[in-house]
């Protein structure tokens, strides 16, 4: 069948929806998605974000749909005709809702560990206005661990239920769910239980926002310093198909691989790509892994602004002012590499299994 997305024609099989359709197109066409994701059963129609005009029904039944329809919901019609890009209340509305979700987020995207990643940063920065009409106090909630490596940020949630389902699906039972209703609704355990399945890290991929992040991560790095890398070992839990977040030689971190709509790639033979809680917390050695080499990293993503020179992965880097000025050491008032010893070669920042903090930088990496 027949569907005409921002008057682009193509032929696809029937069952497609339209956000499937413009996908096929290419990224200028696809709607944004900050709740739906493809591997996940039953995802979608959450954030409202990718509403659509359809102009025309189908070839038999032209007349078009009164109102917006979700893209990730709604399945092609032979003959339909859809607008995206370009209908203004299509993207008035994609306006509207970009400011409900940030009703209540906060502004610590300096301190985020997903910036730079961050769904709601790019739908933000295209389809989001430069003010703020909220005057009333935002909501917030308590930060709560979810787990060993896990920790939850409900304040910078925007409920998409990815979460929830990965953990759904992915697991043999219900690990943790939305809890009240309206504004009070938060993503939660049952009497704060811990969430220890062998599968349960991959929450921190699928969630769009920071809102659930490692803790093996949190505050050593940001992600356009890092060298991601493809790597790959014999795992007998999982897909063992990972990227590699390092700098030098010392790994940050591993996440599963991602395409370009920063979902769950798909291995070779069809499934899925998750990865086990091994490969993502307890292999951070770069001899752990066969390194494939550089990941590709799209142009306009502020990590494509690393620059993979030299023996990746292999030589640490020099990074001390001294070093790349040709000796000169700069006119301070304090010098900070004595205060924190940032630079010294002994602190490995991946190797600390908990967030990074002044204790870290104080020698007393044990007790950070």
């Amino acid at each position: 069948m027949k569907v005409t997305i921002d008057n682009i024609t193509l032929e696809v099989e029937q069952g497609t929806t339209i956000m499937q359709a413009a996908r096929q197109i290419g990224p200028e066409i696809a709607p944004p998605a900050m709740c739906y994701y493809e591997p996940l059963k039953a995802s979608g129609g959450k954030c409202r974000g990718c509403l659509v005009k359809v102009t025309a029904g189908s070839e038999k039944d032209p007349r078009p749909m009164p109102k917006l329809v979700p893209a990730c919901l709604t399945q092609v019609q032979d003959g339909m005709i859809v607008e995206n890009t370009i209908n203004e209340e299509v993207l008035e509305t994609r306006r509207g809702i970009v400011e409900f979700l940030l009703l209540n987020h906060p502004l610590d995207c300096p301190i985020c560990d997903q910036a730079g990643e961050c769904h709601l940063q790019d739908l933000s920065f295209e389809h989001g206005k430069s003010g703020t009409r909220y005057e009333f106090q935002r909501r917030t909630f308590k930060k709560h661990d979810l787990g060993k490596h896990i920790q939850l940020h409900m304040t910078r949630c925007i409920l998409c239920y990815r979460c929830v389902f990965t953990a759904d699906q992915l697991t043999n039972k219900r690990e943790h769910g939305i809890l009240d209703r309206g504004d009070h609704a938060e993503i939660a355990t049952h009497i704060e239980k811990s969430l220890d399945n062998e599968f349960i890290g991959n929450v921190i991929d699928v969630c769009p926002v920071g809102a659930l992040t490692d803790k093996t991560f949190r505050f050593k790095n940001r992600v356009w310093f890092l060298k991601p890398m493809d790597a790959h070992r014999d795992c007998p839990s999982c897909s063992g198909r990972v990227t590699l977040w390092n700098r030098g030689d010392e790994v940050y971190r591993v996440t599963a691989r991602k395409d370009q709509w920063g979902e769950i790639e798909d291995t070779p033979d069809g499934k899925p790509g998750w990865i086990c809680n091994t490969c993502r917390f307890d292999k951070k050695q770069t001899t752990d892994w066969v390194i494939e080499g550089p990941r590709e990293i799209s142009r306009q993503s502020v990590i494509a602004q690393g620059h993979y020179a030299g023996n990746i992965g292999t030589t640490i880097p020099t990074e001390t002012f001294a070093a790349i000025n040709n000796g000169r050491t700069p006119h301070l008032l304090m010098d900070i590499h004595n205060e924190s010893e940032v630079n010294q070669p002994n602190i490995r920042l991946g190797e600390n299994e908990g967030p990074s903090n002044g204790a870290t930088f104080n020698n007393n990496i044990n007790n950070a």
